[in-house]
């Protein structure tokens, strides 16, 4: 009985290993749901503060829950070390948010988001932050589909990819 195994190659191996080992600092993405208990957006928050504080440059989006926490955690470290990119433009974003966001020295806006579903306007931002960063972190709950299609294409694009499951 021979049966077929799907292993990754060598050079997949090393360029993970390699992107583990590096000690620089390194552009993160923290992406994450919006509906989570404020005990993980204290701990999010921790996390982004610390990896900000450790040199690391945060990428987030501009939403309620995770990407605020993240956001609160990498303005209290080192404000000019995080940029966050909005699905939409900051008109479109709720009241408690834009007060956030207007204190973002690096936010970007994407209008053209404007004339779509937030869900279409979020992919895509999710696809351009993950193509900016080099690891990403993400908190997701196991139907958190567009969170979860993101890690995948952060992996296809051989990103270190860290998830968190919410449930």
């Amino acid at each position: 009985m021979s049966q077929s195994i799907d292993l990754p190659r060598v050079d997949e191996f090393l360029e993970e290993l390699a992107a583990i080992q590096q000690t620089g600092s390194k552009r993160i993405a923290l992406l994450g749901s919006r509906h989570i208990p404020l005990t993980h957006q204290n701990l999010i928050e921790m996390m982004s503060y610390a990896l900000v504080l450790g040199g690391n440059h945060m990428i987030t989006s501009g939403a309620t829950g995770t990407n605020s926490a993240a956001i609160r955690g990498a303005m209290r470290a080192d404000p000019n070390l995080l940029t966050v990119i909005l699905p939409q433009s900051l008109d479109r974003q709720p009241r408690e948010s834009k007060l956030q966001l207007e204190q973002v020295i690096h936010l970007v806006e994407n209008p053209k988001g404007d004339i779509l579903s937030l869900a279409e306007a979020s992919s895509l931002c999710n696809q351009e932050i993950i193509s900016r960063c080099q690891q990403l972190i993400c908190f997701a709950f196991h139907d958190s589909d567009t969170l979860l299609k993101t890690c995948e294409e952060a992996e296809n694009q051989r990103k270190v990819v860290t998830l968190f499951y919410l449930d």
